[in-house]
């Protein structure tokens, strides 16, 4: 597939620069016609019978296979979920924390891992996100570092499997910014949750959690499928693998999009990427406050000279879509495989004016 070809599967290119793939990716034909037609096989077919529930329980496995292929991880570590913020509730439940417990995380988190954390009811504790800083927070009393594998403020990456080697203590890695945008493997993380809507340009409510050992987290939500045998009283037998974690059902449309999704990725999908954010980090280098480190991902902050809100509503209307971040006066760009040099001459041009 050429790179024209990969940009004409989203429609929404032809009139927009989409540089927000960060909050929700752009939605391609083939992932539109898989939940239409999920949805029309629904209406006519039916959603009952042993052959539909046999097709669900099919998707749901040759989805979790492509997930797990994602970050090379074994397909029994892969629970189905609707979110990353989903995932990492299911971890911090599951780990049964209690008040002398601490968590290690980062001033730059998003209340997708913060909430969970904040409702696990164990003492969390707050540092910069810079990976000494966070193994030097680590005490006796530390049950779990829990942080972004890309910040979602500013586009850095944190070494997560080395601050989990380093510590010994195990890691809650947030894979919203980085799972579909940058090379990701799950070797060497005791958890990472997976977003399909983002840049994987998935449907809505779609994604994964991937564990380690899906035995050590505690079932605090079970569900019908992810149980094999239950009793009068409510006790049962979980499915094996991180399946005995899975709260949700997905529809046929839904599983069968996010599939699709998947398989649009060309092999060039990595390298393009990298080239066009390093490409939008020369063009701004000299015109705003870039904000820069390394390795760098493909989420590109900057500090505008007047009001960011601003800024982004006059992109807006200029058919250039980014976003700001909420207290900070950046306004961020998502640079993804998609991604042209017109859409970024596009966002220097508004800039300039």
């Amino acid at each position: 597939m050429t790179f024209a070809e990969a940009r004409a599967l989203f429609p929404v290119l032809e009139r927009i620069a989409y540089l927000n793939a960060g909050t929700v990716g752009p939605l391609a034909h083939p992932v539109a016609a898989a939940l239409v037609d999920g949805v029309e096989a629904d209406l006519v077919r039916g959603r009952s019978g042993i052959p539909y529930f046999e097709e669900m329980i099919g998707l749901r496995a040759e989805l979790r296979e492509g997930l797990a292929g994602l970050v090379r991880a074994d397909p029994d570590t892969v629970a189905l979920t609707t979110s990353t913020t989903e995932g990492c509730g299911i971890v911090l439940r599951g780990l049964g924390l209690e008040q002398a417990d601490e968590i290690v995380t980062t001033t730059d988190e998003h209340f997708g891992l913060l909430g969970p954390l904040g409702a696990s009811g164990a003492c969390v504790v707050v540092v910069e996100p810079d990976p000494e800083r966070i193994l030097a927070a680590v005490t006796p009393r530390t049950r779990l570092i829990a942080a972004s594998q890309v910040l979602w403020t500013t586009g850095a990456v944190l070494p997560l499997a080395e601050i989990r080697e380093r510590s010994g203590v195990p890691v809650l890695a947030d894979g919203a910014q980085s799972v579909g945008a940058i090379d990701v493997r799950a070797a060497g993380l005791d958890f990472l949750t997976v977003s399909g809507q983002k840049w994987l340009c998935g449907p809505d409510t779609t994604g994964a959690l991937v564990v380690a050992d899906p035995d050590r987290l505690a079932v605090v939500s079970p569900s019908y499928f992810g149980q094999r045998r239950y009793e009068p009283d409510g006790a049962f037998e979980p499915q094996p693998g991180a399946r005995r974690l899975e709260t949700t059902w997905l529809a046929r449309g839904t599983l069968r999009g996010l599939l699709v999704a998947l398989g649009l990725r060309p092999d060039w999908w990595l390298e393009r990427a990298t080239t066009a954010a390093a490409r939008c980090r020369e063009l701004l280098r000299s015109r705003v406050e870039l904000l820069e480190s390394e390795p760098a991902a493909t989420l590109v902050a900057f500090r505008p000279e007047g009001d960011a809100p601003a800024l982004v509503a006059r992109l807006h209307d200029a058919g250039v879509h980014v976003r700001d971040i909420p207290g900070r006066g950046l306004v961020r760009v998502s640079c993804g495989w998609w991604t042209s040099d017109d859409d970024l001459d596009r966002l220097v041009a508004v800039l300039q004016r």
